[in-house]
């Protein structure tokens, strides 16, 4: 019978985050379960690092960026002996669930402790990069966006008064959501993603092309996994052709922090709840995501074993939307 679970926060940080911990730690008591906090995700969980959580200590934190729990990359969770170790502090903490937050690395961890312990695992999709299978939206993703958006908007004003070409980097080391996302809303005259190869001839081409045609100014985003290279290493090779002033601007982990958004906090919200659904109802070994307005389930290995496509759509949008 369930009695006992754990949260944990693991990974990349993710806007959001804080809402998904508060509706796990207030959900649990509606179904009779205690909630503990599991700091630095599963670094702590080795170190027996725990917080007990109740409905008041997660007060005032839905709108704070980052996570009260701490997270961390743990390269111990990688090895069968810290998988070992894993699985006895989660019996030694008496735990007979886990909610974890995070990306794919996460849920490879949690898929591996499920098959060391009678402990059931749920997942939820908590990082910047939307790059997991299951789901429409991962929490933080819709922040990170605007943030760069906001950002772009800004760097868009100084382009148009100087007559200069920016070159703005994204992340996204393998997935190209957030340069596409971004782009878009941000009206950029190309966008550079992992998943498409990028012709830096073409790419020259297009932009004269447009100069020609009487912009005054030109954005490119980069994802920062693009195969051509960092926004740095495009803007040197391809701007000696052009008589045109550049600048490169890196956004950075400044997309990872600061205030969900209201989209963020209502995702984060609606599957953190649901995590302790599964966990109460006695599902284990999968991630709650929403998809078509709907929460859903979807397995482990799914979400990672299986590729998320880019809105092919948004890509031709892009094309007639920067003449």
């Amino acid at each position: 019978m369930m009695k006992r679970i754990g949260v944990l926060t693991s990974g990349g940080d993710a806007p959001g985050m804080n809402a998904a911990i508060r509706a796990v730690a207030r959900t649990g008591p509606a179904y009779g379960l205690e909630v503990v906090g599991i700091r630095r995700g599963y670094a702590g969980l080795l170190d027996g690092d725990l917080v007990e959580l109740g409905p008041r200590s997660v007060a005032n934190i839905i709108h704070r960026g980052g996570t009260i729990l701490g997270t961390a990359r743990c390269e111990r969770m990688k090895t069968p002996a810290g998988l070992r170790e894993a699985a006895r502090q989660l019996e030694k903490a008496e735990l007979d669930g886990l909610v974890a937050i995070g990306g794919d690395g996460t849920f490879r961890g949690a898929q591996e402790l499920s098959k060391l312990t009678s402990v059931s695992v749920v997942g939820a999709p908590g990082t910047i990069d939307n790059d997991l299978y299951g789901t429409d939206a991962t929490i933080g993703f819709d922040t990170a966006v605007n943030t760069a958006m906001e950002a772009i908007d800004r760097i868009r004003d100084t382009a148009e008064a100087h007559q200069r070409l920016f070159f703005v980097e994204v992340m996204g080391r393998t997935r190209g959501f957030i340069a596409l996302n971004v782009g878009v809303a941000g009206g950029a005259e190309e966008i550079l993603v992992p998943e498409v190869h990028t012709d830096l001839d073409a790419l020259g081409a297009n932009i004269r092309a447009q100069l020609a045609g009487g912009k005054r100014a030109s954005i490119v985003v980069v994802a920062e996994g693009d195969d051509a290279g960092h926004a740095f290493d495009i803007a040197h090779k391809m701007c000696d052709g052009l008589a045109m002033d550049y600048r490169v601007c890196v956004l950075g982990h400044i997309q990872r922090g600061g205030p969900p958004t209201a989209r963020d906090r209502l995702l984060a919200s609606k599957l953190g709840a649901r995590a302790v659904q599964a966990l109460a109802e006695g599902r284990s070994g999968v991630m709650v995501g929403e998809v078509c307005g709907r929460v859903v389930e979807t397995p482990f290995e799914e979400t990672y074993a299986n590729q998320k496509e880019l809105d092919a759509e948004l890509l031709q949008l892009l094309k007639v939307l920067a003449r």
